[in-house]
Order: structure tokens, then C-alpha cells, then sequence
């Protein structure tokens, strides 16, 4: 599928960040620009069936977080640290004007986190399937953390690599998307399944894919959720869908309450990418709450 973007390479700390621009003929300059962040494992195309229409009223922008789609994946420590400096910088290059920041996943907690430490970046900001890293960690008692660490991090370098190479086959993605991640199986297509697979044949993909595996489980990987949240400035919608498999749906209601300005909507039969499933739904909500 064409989604008309000019797509670009720029220099990010000495490695190439992938990202894409459609500029919007019919945008009023009063409008402010889009930023889209794509979640784990994704990348810039996973936004096929937005960035047309979004469009047709603002500026769009999209990203590929250091380690996926085309950006390089170095082996470094990745964080939420690094991929929210990334965001700012490419803000500072780029767009120059408060824009409007809407992620996926791990790309709407990149979203939530920029916005808050980087508020003159932020128009407003939309997150789809926000998770709070912070919120999972403390399923684990703070006693039995350090073992749990320790053991995933054998696991990690003894059978993250040879599973990766299991994972990253067509026929497994295919599989996870429709049992897992969607809700509507015929939106799984062939050419979602490229838009995954793609950047995962990368020369460096899998030792990055253990090196991000690795920082998951560090303590300091990301900052606070619900601290950034109860700090952020800009307007904050919250999307999720019902049928959410990864993130219960249920903590849209408990991490509204941190934000000041967010408004909760929960997109009905839909799972942990409603912006694919569905995008004629998510881009009437995002552009009628932006309106």
C-alpha cells in the first residue's frame, strides 16, 4: 500500500534513524505537525492505514525507533531514555513547533515520557496500548527481583538469539499477529507480515533483538509512567482496545486518574493494535478529539 510518504535518512548520536514525511497541502499552518511511533518489533509501514488520511488535515511525520524497521540497530543498551532523547532530537532537526505525538505500545510510552520530560515539543499526544514498565515490574516482589533478573538474563544470552531466528520466520509472525495481537484475523495480511519480517533479516537484527531483550529486564529502562503522566502539560488521549491480549485494557482506567488532562476511550472489539485493525475508527477519534 502507497502511504505517500518521502522517506529520509538522518544521523542519530553517529547511527541512522529511518523516518518518513508526508507534508499536508491542504494544512492550515495553524494545524500542528504529527509525530507517529511505532511499538515493538514494528515500523514506520505499521502506520499504512493512518498517515493518508491524517494527512488530508496535518503535516505527518513518522519514526523508526533506534533498533527497528530501517533505523540501525546497534548493539547498545537500549531504554526509554535513549528513545525519548531520540524523539527531542529529531524534534529539534526536523519540526521546530509543538506537535501532536501518538504511539503504539512501547512508541505510546516514548510518546507519553517525551512529552512529559520535553513539554515544548508537545501539542498534545495520543497513546494506543500505553504500557507502564514500572507497573509490571512490581507484579514481582521487590525481594525475588534481583533472581528474577539474574535468570533472565541466562536465558537471555543462552536462547534469546537461537529464538529470535524461530520468531522472525513469516509463518510465526503471521501466527502470533491473528492468535494474539489482532482481533480481526483477515486484517493480517501479507503485507503486515512483510512490514514486520522486513526489518528482522537485518544483518544486525538479532544481536539487537537480544540487546533490547537484555535492557527490558534492567531497573532503570524507563522512567516513571505515572510521575511523567501526573506532570504532563499537553492534552493526552488514551485509546485502547477492548480485546486487548497484552496490556489488560483495564489499566486505561487506573493510569487516566494520573494524568490532569486525558480523556479515556476504549475502541470495542479491537485488540493491542486498534490503529491497524481498524484504522477508519482510530483516525475519526484522533482527528475529532484534535479538532
Amino acid at each position: 500500500m502507497a502511504i505517500g510518504l518521502q522517506y529520509g535518512d538522518w544521523d542519530f548520536q553517529g547511527w541512522r534513524v529511518h523516518y518518513g514525511l508526508c507534508q499536508s497541502q491542504a494544512s492550515p499552518s495553524s494545524r500542528p505537525p504529527i509525530l507517529l511511533i511505532h511499538g515493538f518489533g514494528a515500523a514506520i509501514g505499521h502506520w499504512r492505514g493512518n498517515i493518508p488520511v491524517l494527512a488530508e488535515e496535518h503535516t505527518v511525520y513518522a519514526i523508526d525507533l533506534l533498533g527497528f524497521g530501517g533505523s540501525e540497530k546497534p548493539p547498545t543498551r537500549y531504554s526509554i531514555y535513549l528513545w525519548v532523547e531520540q524523539v527531542f532530537q529529531f524534534w529539534r532537526k526536523f519540526i521546530g513547533v509543538p506537535m501532536v505525538i501518538i504511539g503504539n505500545s512501547i512508541g505510546s510510552l516514548v510518546a507519553a515520557i517525551a512529552a512529559s520530560h520535553h513539554p515544548e515539543i508537545a501539542a498534545g499526544v495520543v497513546t494506543i496500548s500505553l504500557p507502564d514498565i514500572e507497573a509490571f515490574n512490581a507484579l514481582v516482589p521487590k525481594w525475588l527481583q534481583p533472581l528474577e533478573r539474574a535468570v533472565k538474563a541466562i536465558v537471555a544470552a543462552v536462547l534469546v538469539k537461537p529464538l529470535f531466528y524461530i520468531v522472525r520466520k513469516p509463518c510465526i509472525i503471521r501466527f502470533v499477529l491473528k492468535r494474539i495481537v489482532y482481533c480481526d484475523r483477515h486484517r493480517v495480511d501479507d503485507e503486515l507480515v512483510e512490514i514486520i519480517a522486513k526489518p528482522a533479516r537485518d544483518r544486525q537484527a538479532a544481536e539487537a533483538f537480544v540487546r533490547l531483550n537484555r535492557s527490558l529486564n534492567q531497573p532503570n529502562y524507563s522512567p516513571s509512567l505515572t510521575q511523567a503522566l501526573s506532570q504532563l502539560q499537553a492534552p493526552l488521549l488514551i485509546l485502547w482496545g477492548s480485546c486487548d491480549r497484552l496490556i489488560p485494557p483495564s489499566e486505561g482506567k487506573r493510569l487516566v486518574q494520573y494524568a490532569p488532562n486525558a480523556t479515556l476511550m476504549y475502541l470495542e472489539g479491537m485488540g493491542h493494535c486498534a490503529h491497524d485493525e481498524n484504522p477508519e475508527r482510530v483516525n475519526y477519534e484522533i482527528l475529532n478529539w484534535l479538532r
